[in-house]
């Protein structure tokens, strides 16, 4: 392989502990994120009509069910605002054009007014990186925006350390789809050959990356799953070890 220029990294449980901002809103005295969503569209919806939990509790089942086949088997992942259309659809209901967007930019904030933690180490791990190789994010949106997340990099002082995103509700394709890649790689100004990614997932980060020529390091200090059917060139268990891994894949 060429020298390694530059790194990209997945977001979710890659870089960003996925989940971590629960125990800090029961803390806080708040419900919990699902919880919220549904409370959230509950009170929109009967301010209208008369709708119970039960009727919403079943669409909301039927919309994820949707969402999760259109991004694992399509590589698409919906906005906040369309996957609440998806759901208003399946109720037969309809929410004026202002209050469907506020209903969306709520559920977005969610994430940003009470922010998920990074992994341990890996601000120092990215630090060190972006001393030897260009950064960019390539990361799917499940609700949070990409203008979101750059945000949530933002309040961890994570995000200068980037000179590129790429994020799925902005590219219009999830991972392993290769035009995730292609607009990190486009953004870097470098070649397949020349770059690696980190990410969590086998199928949508090691094989992705792999179909366009990249290398890839399974990370697996928050989910290990697929390191025992991985085709990772690398498998990296903590942030501490991640800088030796790539300076040694480019060397």
């Amino acid at each position: 392989m060429t020298s390694v220029k530059a790194v990209t990294f997945d977001l979710w449980d890659t870089i960003i502990s996925d989940e971590s901002d629960e125990p800090k809103r029961a803390a806080l005295g708040l419900k919990s994120k699902l919880q919220t969503r549904h409370d959230l569209v509950l009170d929109a919806l009967n301010r209208h009509a008369p709708l119970t939990t039960e009727e919403l509790a079943i669409a909301y089942k039927v919309a994820n069910a949707a969402f999760v086949k259109c991004w694992q088997g399509h590589a698409i992942t919906w906005t906040a605002r369309e996957r609440l259309e998806v759901l208003l659809n399946g109720l037969g209901r309809t929410l004026p054009d202002e209050e469907l967007d506020a209903l969306a930019d709520a559920m977005v904030r969610l994430e940003l007014d009470v922010p998920p933690d990074p992994i341990e180490g890996a601000a120092e791990a990215i630090s060190a990186l972006a001393e030897r190789y260009k950064l960019c994010i390539v990361s799917d949106t499940i609700i949070t925006s990409g203008s979101g997340l750059r945000e949530l990099l933002e309040k961890h002082d994570l995000k200068r350390h980037f000179s590129g995103f790429a994020f799925s509700d902005e590219v219009g394709h999830a991972k392993p789809h290769p035009d995730m890649f292609e607009a990190a790689r486009q953004q870097m100004d470098v070649g397949f050959d020349e770059m690696v990614h980190i990410g969590d997932r086998d199928h949508n980060d090691i094989k992705g990356a792999q179909a366009v020529g990249m290398s890839a390091v399974l990370f697996t200090a928050k989910r290990d799953v697929d390191a025992g059917h991985t085709s990772a060139d690398a498998m990296c268990a903590s942030h501490a070890e991640l800088p030796a891994i790539i300076d040694g894949l480019s060397a």
